[in-house]
């Protein structure tokens, strides 16, 4: 069969590159923390995506902002020999800076249902751009926003009020043309007896100033009963979907006031209901297939050519636990937070809480690779629970080549794996100056027992712990949010209201 020969050549080939561990290395920090500096709510990062072309990277927070950043070591205008002549995989590495910032979302009130909706960014996707100008879309929890970011020349006013001894060299419209006596008025006009003045207009001049501005183009708002946690743009660049807990709805970016359901997972009796749809996300290349996950640890992939509601998937994926290992976690930490198709659609990239999963598109029958993310956790579920730790949504990334996959952990730390052969953890990282830091093992610290860390401080005790290397971990510090350049090896993620960012 076609489908069972196509990745033997390709496994072949590609084998031996990801034996080489990437070194990584810190890059960059945007809104660092000082030592002891609190840090607002509303300045923790709630998203992070990559344009793509990678020369722009956006972040929202829980504040409703949206703050971009663009690539300055790389112009797109750049000529082409000098381009080809510079070895940035050796000698340079992406370098950002900070464009612009907006308030795309304010906190509101649902008076029908007296419910609060914060401003909170939840996702971020990036939209075709023309003429210079940037599109993107946000959401919050139940508001979408078309936004578009462009640079204007800054246009100013002058010769607006006139000093009177500059009025003759400015002239006025009337003024060699007046009959009869006149008096001269402080804005360089003139006053006829018993009529008004004459009216000097001002002159607009455009200066050699520019200036960001950001212009909301269109609201996608009353289509969602429930949270939205996923939107996705479509390969054909006129569509998108929005997903919420139970229904995904099919939108046009011309049309704001209209939206197609195709899929609903809603019961008639909502006591029926045994899942969630958690994340949802257009194929990369085929503009009639999206898939979704779901609370239970499947991932459905759908053809919108089947039929307008989508209700019937043309394939699944679920990993069915071994007989005899369920137990009350199990269902909770099946739930997938986040999913990502790899750049060439081939595979699909799902993380739930304790793994990262890789899935071949062409075989359902199960992932082709499973990466344990913080297997020492396992026996503290229980803890997890309680402190409600065991629902934190971390997400997932790829490279663009396929061949290295992310995902984010406790103690603001993320790990990177290959995904040859064994599928071994190339990397540890966290997300500080010194990423590396946490693999030096100190052989002269003595190992501290969990009976004895949950005795130190009562207000921190149920979060912290040691992990398997011997570190102590934090679940109050977590990475939730990263993003891998679509052509290169940078990684950007969030530590709280810090941006970091690492390069290989």
């Amino acid at each position: 069969m076609n489908g069972a020969a196509t990745p033997e050549p390709k496994a072949a080939s590609t084998s031996p590159t990801p034996q080489v561990p990437l070194e990584w290395r810190f890059s960059q920090v945007f809104g660092e923390r000082g030592a002891g500096e609190d840090v607002q709510d509303v300045d923790i990062i709630s998203t992070i995506e990559f344009n793509k072309s990678g020369h722009h990277l956006a972040t929202g927070d829980r504040g409703g902002r949206v703050v971009l950043f663009e690539r300055t070591d790389a112009k797109d205008d750049a000529p082409r020999k000098e381009a080809e002549k510079a070895d940035y995989s050796i000698s340079r590495h992406p370098e950002f800076r900070y464009k612009t910032e907006f308030q795309s979302h304010e906190p509101e009130f649902d008076y029908l249902k007296s419910l609060e909706i914060e401003e909170k960014i939840n996702k971020i996707k990036w939209c075709q751009g023309t003429n210079g100008a940037s599109f993107l879309l946000s959401t919050n929890d139940k508001t979408i926003k078309f936004w578009k970011v462009q640079e204007k020349k800054v246009k100013k006013i002058c010769e607006m009020n006139l000093d009177p001894s500059n009025a003759p060299a400015n002239g006025s419209p009337a003024g060699n043309n007046m009959v009869g006596p006149s008096t001269r008025i402080p804005n360089g006009g003139f006053l006829r007896p018993g009529g008004p003045p004459l009216l000097r207009l001002p002159v607009v001049v455009t200066s050699q100033e520019i200036s960001l501005a950001a212009n909301c183009r269109r609201v996608y708002a009353h289509a969602h009963d429930y949270h939205i946690n996923s939107i996705s743009n479509n390969s054909d660049g006129e569509t998108f979907i929005s997903a919420d807990d139970l229904r995904i709805n099919l939108w046009n970016l011309e049309i704001s006031n209209q939206s197609f359901n195709i899929i609903d997972v809603k019961p008639t009796n909502m006591e029926d209901l045994t899942e969630v749809i958690t994340c949802a996300e257009f194929h990369p290349s085929h503009c009639n297939t999206l898939a979704y996950s779901s609370s239970k640890g499947s991932i459905r992939l759908v053809d919108l050519r089947q039929s307008a509601l989508c209700d019937t998937h043309s394939q699944l994926f679920e990993q069915h636990e071994a007989p005899g290992s369920r137990s009350f976690f199990t269902e909770i930490i099946a739930s997938i937070s986040d999913i990502k198709f790899s750049k060439d659609g081939r595979h699909i990239l799902s993380r739930d809480y304790m793994t990262l999963k890789l899935w071949d598109v062409n075989m359902d029958s199960g992932p082709v690779a499973t990466f344990q993310v913080h297997e020492y956790l396992r026996p503290k579920l229980c803890d997890l629970y309680e402190n409600d730790s065991i629902f934190d949504k971390f997400e997932c990334c790829q490279s663009g080549d396929g061949l290295q996959v992310a995902t984010g952990s406790y103690s603001n730390i993320f790990r990177v794996f290959n995904c040859g052969a064994g599928g071994s953890e190339v990397t540890t990282l966290e997300a500080t100056r010194n990423p590396t830091r946490r693999q030096i093992q100190n052989p002269a610290r003595p190992a501290r027992s969990l009976s004895s860390l949950t005795r130190v401080v009562r207000r921190g005790a149920e979060n912290t712990g040691i992990d398997a290397n011997g570190n102590s971990y934090d679940l109050s510090t977590k990475l939730l949010h990263l993003a891998w350049h679509p052509d290169e090896n940078l990684i950007a993620c969030a530590a709280a209201n810090s941006l970091y960012m690492y390069y290989a």
